[in-house]
């Protein structure tokens, strides 16, 4: 029998294309391994709450922004309201966006206060290139005042006793406070509500005396001092 000459397979051009790009695909598929990127919260995907700092140690338990109280949105749908002191485990910048739906014009527009939050955190980060989180932090921490009057007596002798405030009201305080700053810098002004938000919160973090939140905590420590 003759023999049957093999003849070598040559692969066409289209073919080795189609084998080049298979070997690339498989080259730049990596196995995922989830990281710490991965599984970091972050407020509205953007701000960390990992290097906030709480500077005032009597506060830490009731400025709720690290471990369980770090959220996505500032939008927890938690009933904080129906047990005494359970609003401290609210975290801070939803107690912020709940304080900005005053007056009956607001109520309930939760939505429209996280879009304002959320706008404000935006200038904070373009004004002071910080973690804006912190800088609300920071707000919250100078804002509170630590002594208050209260009246003391009855029966037609009334007068005025200095007392000290406790941490968990002092955090409600700051927090009404800067929210009322707000609220009456952006009426009837060109400011957005959000503009005048970061605006309030900047000097309060700075401890600066534009801010309303600083001016009524020094007055209302100075009327408690005058009380002693």
């Amino acid at each position: 029998m003759a023999e049957v000459e093999e003849i070598p397979y040559e692969p066409t051009s289209e073919e080795e294309v189609e084998v080049e790009e298979e070997l690339e695909e498989e080259e730049e598929e990596e196995v995922f391994v989830p990281g710490s990127s991965a599984t970091e919260i972050k407020l509205f995907g953007k701000w960390s709450f990992d290097d906030i700092e709480i500077r005032d140690i009597s506060l830490v338990d009731y400025i709720a922004c690290k471990g369980d109280h770090a959220t996505y949105l500032p939008h927890t749908a938690g009933r904080y309201q129906l047990k005494r002191f359970r609003k401290a485990s609210c975290p801070i910048v939803e107690r912020l966006a709940c304080c900005l739906m005053r007056k009956g014009n607001n109520s309930g527009k939760k939505l429209q206060a996280i879009r304002i939050v959320q706008h404000t955190l935006e200038i904070i980060h373009l004004l002071t290139d910080q973690n804006p989180v912190q800088v609300v932090v920071d707000a919250i921490i100078n804002s509170g005042p630590r002594e208050d009057s209260t009246r003391v007596g009855g029966a037609g002798v009334v007068r005025r006793q200095a007392v000290d405030m406790s941490p968990f009201r002092r955090v409600n305080y700051a927090l009404y406070l800067l929210a009322v700053g707000a609220r009456e810098a952006s009426f009837r002004n060109l400011k957005t509500m959000a503009e005048c938000l970061a605006e309030e919160l900047i000097n309060a973090a700075r401890g600066s005396s534009n801010s309303y939140a600083i001016k009524k905590k020094d007055e209302i420590e100075r009327v408690s001092k005058s009380n002693r």
